[in-house]
């Protein structure tokens, strides 16, 4: 299992569309892959997950993926969290 501390740097957060491309990301790899903020965890690979945190700009969240290609997931994720849009 692969956990990595990151801050969310997309302008408007992981709302609506962000979270939607962040979700389609996620899907994108076999391993288990989850979000957590704070003492909430839910599974990447679903909207209504990802959406129920809401989460906004300047967030600390926690990724965490197992599976053959968790390192690859949890890279790619990182990138897409921390860009500035």
């Amino acid at each position: 299992m692969i956990e990595n501390q990151v801050e969310v740097k997309l302008k408007s957060g992981l709302q609506a569309r962000q979270a939607a491309l962040f979700v389609q990301q996620a899907n994108r790899y076999k391993s288990d892959i989850f979000l957590q903020k704070d003492n909430k965890k839910v599974n990447a690979k679903s909207i209504m997950g990802v959406m129920s945190l809401a989460i906004a700009k300047g967030t600390q969240v926690i990724l965490i993926a197992a599976g053959d290609d968790a390192e690859k997931a949890i890279t790619a994720l990182t990138e897409f969290i921390e860009q500035e849009d």
